[in-house]
């Protein structure tokens, strides 16, 4: 018989794919790799909440259906939310989800029909454009330059996409491009958001990875963000639970409600001793989270700094578990480059194209390894001469 598929299945291979193909690839020649593509984070999860899964998967009651989030997980985001980020929450107002990731996949079945405009930013996380394009949304993107911080320029965004759009989607602490927004930023946000009718979803799974002096702040702490949108936040890179899959929605009622009604309809509710090291995290100690902090500070300035030092102009980030960085100057293709350096050292970065065409002339590195093993990578990368080639 003739099989026959969905537009949708037809979507082009991940680069990461593509990169872990050819990593392997690398591996079997006996290569040595450094793989700074991929933001999987090297360090544990804090003592307590691995101690507290443990002792939850010893119950066997936890292994039935949990249907929903339980009474005190969302007590624990709501108090978590107040402490960390002087923000007033009602339990109706959260919700977890299987991470971010599927968060994004599935949020548009709840905010738009098929042929909605959703505003997405270039460059920026895939799955960004992916979720939305998979639920049959049309995507249109609005462009993040390097001499306005990465930050958008609401005038940018044409007056008749801004009026058809129903969402738009905003990220920051940014993942790829590692910048931070200011209070004007999102004031600014909520006012565009309340002059076109547009719902705002911030991604702010980096808001505790921040570097120079400066602060995490929520995107719900600004008056009138209830109002317009919601915010996820994510367990995985603060506490190293990205296996556990685990964040949360948060913010505007009817969001969380239309959104918690869709995932009804595929979901049976997170893991129960997941939810039980959810809580853990959120309230047992958070020293951990400051001393990790720091380390990815040392990991940025050593790379950013060490690249600098060899004759590749390499800005310091400004937060995330990445570095952003234009490529050499002598190289005029992010993906010739990206291929030509993991062939000559073994070092494995992500072409930003990935990330979108505004993404062309960067690559993003991930604060992967210790500031030892770096050194090395940089090292390797001086001597072998691409930079000058």
């Amino acid at each position: 018989m003739e099989l026959t598929f969905s537009r949708r299945s037809d979507m082009p291979e991940g680069i990461f794919s593509v990169l872990n193909a050819k990593k392997n690839e690398l591996i079997a020649e006996g290569r040595k790799v450094y793989n700074f593509s991929v933001g999987t984070p090297d360090f544990a999860p804090p003592a307590h909440i691995m101690e507290e899964m443990v002792e939850a998967c010893r119950d066997p009651e936890n292994y039935k259906y949990a249907l929903a989030d339980r009474p005190e997980l969302l007590q624990a985001v709501s108090d978590f939310y107040r402490s960390r980020f002087g923000v007033e929450l009602a339990t109706d107002q959260i919700m977890s989800m299987y991470g971010s990731q599927e968060g994004m996949a599935h949020i548009a079945l709840a905010l738009c029909d098929p042929g909605d405009t959703v505003l997405v930013p270039n460059p920026g996380y895939p799955v960004f454009g992916a979720g939305p394009e998979l639920m049959g949304a049309k995507l249109e993107t609005y462009p993040l330059y390097r001499e306005n911080n990465f930050l958008p320029d609401f005038r940018d965004i044409p007056e008749e996409s801004a009026r058809r759009a129903k969402f738009m989607i905003l990220s920051y602490p940014a993942n790829p491009v590692c910048s931070v927004a200011d209070d004007d930023f999102y004031r600014g946000a909520i006012a565009f958001a309340k002059k076109y009718n547009v719902m705002l979803l911030h991604d702010n799974a980096y808001a505790d990875i921040v570097f120079g002096g400066r602060e995490g702040k929520s995107f719900l702490s600004y008056e009138g963000a209830m109002d317009v949108g919601i915010e996820f936040y994510s367990l995985s890179k603060s506490y190293n639970m990205t296996g556990m899959r685990i964040s949360f929605a948060l913010g505007n009622r009817e969001m969380i409600a239309r959104f918690k009604n869709v995932r009804s309809q595929i979901d049976y509710g997170i893991f129960l001793p997941i939810q039980k090291a959810a809580i853990a995290a959120l309230t047992g100690p958070q020293d951990s989270v400051k001393e990790q902090c720091r380390a990815y500070e040392e990991r940025c300035h050593a790379l950013c700094r060490g690249l600098t030092g060899i004759g590749w102009d390499v800005p310091d980030g400004q937060g995330t578990m990445f570095v952003w960085a234009p490529i050499p100057k002598n190289y005029d293709s992010s993906e010739k480059f990206v291929l030509e350096l993991m062939e000559r050292t073994g070092v494995i970065v992500t072409p930003g194209t990935a990330f979108g065409s505004l993404g062309e002339g960067y690559v993003r590195m991930a604060l992967v390894y210790p500031v030892e093993t770096i050194g090395q990578a940089v090292r390797l990368i001086d001597e072998s001469g691409i930079l000058k080639s």
